[in-house]
């Protein structure tokens, strides 16, 4: 027998003993009335948690988190969602997002027809999809109060249909999903499960189809009607800055950006929930208190190396910068802008290559401390640059306060002037932008410079915006950033120019640094 039969075989004997398990777990009642049947499954079917609970102990050996009901009622609310569920390892992702609520939706909601479920290959979503069909066909709970569901099919080839004629399809990541109906049924809860894969986060190409595969082809097997169901929920933990699960992640926060800057509404929505295993490293609190103890992840922390736990458990990627540390990244939050002892709006919009980053960032001096209030750091067009700088001077009421507008060669750059002048046009003002007179040599002595300002603990991040796109790529460039490295630093080139403009602004009046920890009195 070869070694992929013997593997096979063993996967049925597996299932086999897991639906023994299944049908062994779930005693039911059987001296209950059809009327306290009805009160009861009403009272279960009120709220997610306990209807997972009843109907799943196997799975239900601690009580459910805040998380996994909040995913469940995000998901039971809104028919039409594309959701992130950015969780730690060991969260029961796959659980709640491949068992609980699909069937939640199906059997006490009528509200599912077709489930498409995407693994890393083909053989992991089948495997997935079997826990469907052994719950289906042997939970004995699920059967006495729902009815023989399962009609044919199996999941070892990857597709099976209940008796009410609602389908449930496993594919492997990259399998064209296109064409995918029963019926006239197309996908309507569509669930990619640790899709990713950290042999690969390093290949740029692949990372960013990745994403395209599931924002075009995915997405587009959903039925285009103006009553659709499209539910999509993604879970992974976000364990790597270019992995398909952060791409997509900033691709969501770009969207609701841009909704929220421009007040826009739309049927769909587009949500984030990103849950760490512990509210912080200092008292470890769970938070998922009903399956594990602060002691128990402090012993963790401890006894593996800090890198490998933040990217697993606190969803953030420790990059080993070179000259920027992630132990000096800082977040807190603003002061009002008329506190600042001075303000400065620097851009560097990269006028040379349509690929680079354009980057303007309003940094605040207070003392000897720089906070980074906002930033625009993306693969954007010029005028884009003009029309966000235009958008946030309004919404801040910027021209209350005295800020000095540098970007770098400005009056040398006619396609510039015309893409600022345009939007002022439009806006019926100008914002006093004046060109920067910083020397263009040595760009990586420049930006390498104020990693001291950083070691000191003075440079701080914008609390209130932590999750912000733009913010995140400032951040990431600056842990990125090395001598010959091909990262990209406008983001870090741009903040230098704010730290050169800011300094010479407020010049010590006989202090001196003072090294130690810092005490946080503003805030």
């Amino acid at each position: 027998m070869s070694i992929d039969n013997r593997k096979y075989f063993k996967l049925l004997a597996d299932y086999e003993k897991h639906c023994i398990r299944i049908a062994q777990a779930t005693s039911i009642n059987i001296h209950e009335t059809p009327e306290e049947k009805l009160k009861r499954m009403k009272w279960l079917e009120g709220d997610y948690g306990r209807w997972f609970e009843y109907y799943f102990p196997n799975y239900a050996k601690s009580k459910c988190a805040w998380f996994h009901i909040e995913l469940a009622n995000q998901i039971i609310k809104n028919k039409r969602i594309r959701i992130i569920a950015e969780w730690f390892r060991s969260a029961a992702k796959s659980v709640h997002i491949d068992l609980g609520i699909p069937l939640h939706l199906y059997l006490a909601k009528s509200d599912l027809k077709f489930m498409l479920l995407i693994g890393e290959n083909e053989k992991k979503a089948n495997q997935l999809l079997s826990g469907i069909q052994a719950e289906l066909q042997h939970n004995n709970r699920l059967k006495n109060d729902y009815g023989q569901k399962f009609q044919q099919g199996d999941w070892a080839e990857g597709d099976f249909t209940t008796t009410d004629g609602v389908k449930f399809t496993a594919i492997g990541f990259g399998q064209s999903p296109r064409g995918a109906r029963e019926g006239a049924e197309r996908p309507d809860y569509i669930v990619p499960d640790d899709i990713d894969n950290r042999r690969h986060v390093n290949n740029d190409r692949l990372m960013r189809e990745g994403v395209e595969y599931l924002t075009e082809d995915v997405w587009g097997t959903f039925d285009s009607s103006e009553n659709s169901r499209e539910r999509f929920v993604y879970a992974n933990n976000n364990f790597h800055k270019n992995s398909i699960t952060n791409r997509l992640k900033l691709y969501f926060l770009q969207i609701l950006q841009k909704r929220k800057e421009r007040k826009e509404k739309s049927s769909t929505v587009y949500k984030v929930i990103t849950v760490n295993a512990v509210k912080d490293l200092v008292s470890f609190t769970p938070e998922w208190p009903e399956k594990t103890t602060a002691k128990y992840w402090k012993e963790k922390y401890e006894d593996m190396p800090k890198r490998a736990f933040m990217r697993e458990y606190m969803n953030t990627h420790v990059e080993e910068g070179k000259i920027f540390k992630f132990d000096d990244i800082q977040f807190s939050k603003p002061l009002a802008l008329k506190q600042y002892d001075a303000l400065c709006f620097y851009g560097d919009l990269s006028y040379k290559a349509q690929a680079d980053y354009k980057a303007l960032i309003l940094v605040g001096k207070k003392g000897r401390e720089f906070h980074i209030l906002l930033s625009y750091v993306r693969q954007k067009s010029r005028a884009d640059c003009a029309a966000w700088l235009y958008d946030v001077y309004e919404k801040y009421k910027l021209q209350n306060h005295a800020i000095n507008y540098i970007i770098e060669g400005l009056f040398a750059m006619d396609e510039f002037v015309n893409d600022f002048d345009t939007e002022g046009d439009k806006r019926g003002y100008y914002i006093p932008v004046a060109a920067s007179k910083r020397g263009k040599e040595n760009k990586y002595d420049r930006i390498e410079s104020m990693s001291g300002f950083f070691e000191r603990r003075n440079v701080f991040f914008n609390e209130l915006v932590k999750v912000n796109a733009d913010q995140q790529e400032l951040i990431s460039q600056l842990l990125a950033f090395e001598k010959g490295s091909n990262a990209h630093d406008d983001g870090p080139d741009a903040l230098h120019g704010a730290f050169s403009i800011l300094n010479a602004y407020t010049v010590p009046k006989g202090h001196q640094y003072a090294f130690g920890q810092r005490v946080n009195h503003h805030y």
